[in-house]
């Protein structure tokens, strides 16, 4: 059964000039429900995670302030929100979403997680629309638990995962690998054990051929039993912030790719869906279903 880690508190309201972005995560259950892919058996509502988790991952100085409301004027701007109680939660139950996707992933093959792909939290740092890094908390979750013992995170959002390598950088049990525009945010880089910048403007073969070349090594090289995928739709042609020239069909088929290479081997894939900022709502929502459907269509 494909399931989907959904609540409400997903869309938190904030300021007019942020709430554009958050739309996509109520539509895009009721886009799949309307078209029949999933039914409401298929979403599940995770709780708060506990604190002991996120501080696998985060500095214990870093999470008293954000839990506290203490970030300074300079870390708020950082983060590009304006700090509330309703957002830490927001950001623990997203957390708690992905590694209860991991769950079912191991169960099913593969699982989603409507928002997540925080992937700019570094372990004392929050920026980017980014306070908790919800793939590297789950990540060492599972290397916590003994759920997996080497993992393979392939974020394909249009900007690089800095947070989520500064995290890993000395785990030789988490591989990370960060395909995105070499021009883009954030403009100071970390160093992820694999970064492929790109080009302005690369279009649909291109970025597939790259794509299709990296992904056989990368699983050859790792050998992982747990991947993460971070599917950002910034890489349209449409978003405002992305320099990238994917259609929607070439982000499809980068999902495809991502999906048959882990099907075909066995490995469980948990899935948060990161950027998308075209300026039509519509643009991001299909180009989010389709990762949604790609899946449903190949594991069920």
């Amino acid at each position: 059964m494909l399931k989907i880690a959904f609540d409400p508190i997903y869309a938190h309201p904030l300021p007019a000039g942020h709430r554009f972005p958050m739309l996509k995560y109520e539509l895009i259950p009721l886009q799949l429900k309307h078209e029949g892919v999933i039914k409401d058996k298929n979403l599940f509502s995770p709780e708060v995670l506990e604190e002991e988790w996120v501080l696998l991952t985060h500095e214990q100085s870093y999470w008293e302030k954000l839990k506290h409301l203490k970030l300074s004027y300079q870390e708020e701007r950082r983060t590009g929100f304006p700090l509330s109680a309703q957002l830490v939660e927001r950001e623990l139950r997203i957390a708690k979403g992905t590694i209860d996707a991991c769950h079912y992933a191991m169960a099913y093959g593969v699982a989603f997680n409507v928002a997540g792909g925080t992937h700019h939290a570094g372990s004392n740092w929050g920026e980017g629309f980014c306070l908790l890094n919800d793939q590297a908390i789950a990540a060492n979750y599972l290397l916590n638990k003994n759920l997996a013992s080497s993992i393979l995170i392939i974020d394909l959002d249009v900007h690089q995962g800095n947070g989520t390598a500064q995290i890993f950088e000395n785990n030789p049990k988490v591989f990370t690998f960060s395909m995105h525009g070499e021009k883009n945010f954030p403009f100071r880089k970390e160093h992820s054990d694999l970064d492929l910048g790109l080009e302005d403007g690369l279009t649909d073969e291109a970025y597939l051929a790259i794509l299709a070349q990296q992904l056989p090594e990368l699983f050859a090289h790792v050998q992982p039993d747990f991947v993460f995928y971070l599917a950002g739709v910034d890489v349209l042609v449409t978003d405002k912030l992305g320099k990238l020239a994917l259609s929607k069909t070439g982000c499809k088929n980068r999902d495809e790719l991502v999906f048959a290479a882990c099907q075909s081997r066995g490995i469980p894939v948990q899935v948060s869906m990161g950027g998308g900022y075209s300026p039509d709502i519509k643009d991001i929502v299909d180009a989010h279903c389709n990762t949604f459907k790609v899946a449903h269509e190949l594991y069920f």
